[in-house]
C-alpha cells in the first residue's frame, strides 16, 4: 500500500473507520472479558471529552505543559493514598511498563549491590503477566516460573525452593490476570524479607477494585504497602479506573 495521491474528506475517513470497526468485537456488548473495561456511557463520553483536550500535548516537557504534571502528581498521590505507600510513584503508559520499570528498578538495585553476579533471576509463578517474560528479556534477566497450588495460587514453598544466590525479586498478584485468583502476598512479602529480596505486587487488575471492596466490608487479602515486605506495586487506571488507554501507576515503598 502506498500512499493516496491526494487525502480524502472528513467525512470518508470517519465512514471507513466506522466501516472498520464495525468488524471489531463490540466493547459493550458483553462479549469481552478483559481488554476493554466499559463502565457507563457517562463515564465514556467523560473519558473522551477529557482526552480531547490534551490529544496534542506532550509529557515529554512538563515545563510547557505544566498542567499535565501537575495532574500527573495528583493522580500518584490519590493512588499512594488508596494503597497506603509511603513512597513515591509514577504514572506510566499501561501494566506492561509499570513491570518493566519494576524489574529495571530491582535489577539496577541489585546491580549496585551484588555486581558479582552475571546472570539476575526473577522469581513469578506461572500465572504472572506476560509482559514479565518481555521485560525479563528485554533487561537481561532470567525469569524463574513456579508452579500453582491445586486452587491456581502461587506455591510460596515452589518459590523459596526457587531462590538462589542471583535472585533479586519475587512477584505475586493480586489477582492473577488469566484466573482472577489471589495470590499469597503476605508469604511471598514475607519470604521476600527474610531473604533481603524485594517483592513485587501485579494489582493491575485488582488495584482499583480490592480498595473498594474492602470499604464495603467484602474480606480482601492483604495485598498492599500494608504487608511488611511489599516493596512495589502497579495498578492500572485504564482497567477498572476507567481512563482511556494506556495508563497505570508505580509505586515504590521508597
Amino acid at each position: 500500500m502506498r500512499l493516496p495521491p491526494q487525502g480524502l474528506p472528513k467525512e470518508s475517513i470517519l465512514a471507513e473507520l466506522d466501516a472498520l470497526k464495525a468488524q471489531d468485537t463490540q466493547s459493550t456488548d458483553g462479549r469481552l472479558w478483559s481488554l476493554v473495561y466499559y463502565h457507563s456511557p457517562e463515564v465514556h463520553e467523560l473519558a473522551q471529552a477529557a482526552y480531547a483536550r490534551y490529544i496534542a500535548e506532550n509529557a515529554l516537557n512538563p515545563l510547557a505543559f505544566p498542567s499535565l504534571r501537575r495532574m500527573e502528581n495528583e493522580i500518584v498521590s490519590m493512588v499512594k493514598h488508596l494503597l497506603h505507600c509511603p513512597g513515591v510513584g509514577t504514572l506510566t503508559s499501561g501494566g506492561t511498563e509499570s513491570l518493566f520499570l519494576a524489574l529495571k528498578a530491582a535489577r539496577d538495585y541489585a546491580r549496585a549491590r551484588r555486581a558479582h553476579l552475571a546472570q539476575l533471576e526473577v522469581i513469578a509463578p506461572l500465572s504472572a503477566h506476560p509482559a514479565l517474560d518481555k521485560a525479563a528479556q528485554y533487561l537481561g534477566l532470567r525469569l524463574v516460573h513456579t508452579p500453582l497450588t491445586p486452587e491456581g495460587a502461587a506455591d510460596v514453598a515452589a518459590m523459596e525452593a526457587a531462590i538462589s544466590e542471583r535472585t533479586i525479586l519475587l512477584v505475586g498478584s493480586a489477582p492473577s490476570y488469566p484466573h482472577g485468583v489471589m495470590d499469597p502476598i503476605p508469604e511471598i512479602a514475607a519470604l521476600a524479607a527474610s531473604r533481603g529480596l524485594l517483592c513485587h505486587v501485579d494489582a493491575c487488575i485488582g488495584g482499583f477494585i480490592l480498595p473498594f471492596l474492602e470499604r464495603i466490608g467484602v474480606p480482601v487479602p492483604p495485598f498492599d504497602f500494608r504487608v511488611e515486605g511489599v516493596t512495589s506495586l502497579s495498578a492500572d487506571l485504564h482497567k477498572y479506573g476507567y481512563t482511556p488507554k494506556g495508563a497505570s501507576v508505580l509505586l515504590y515503598r521508597d
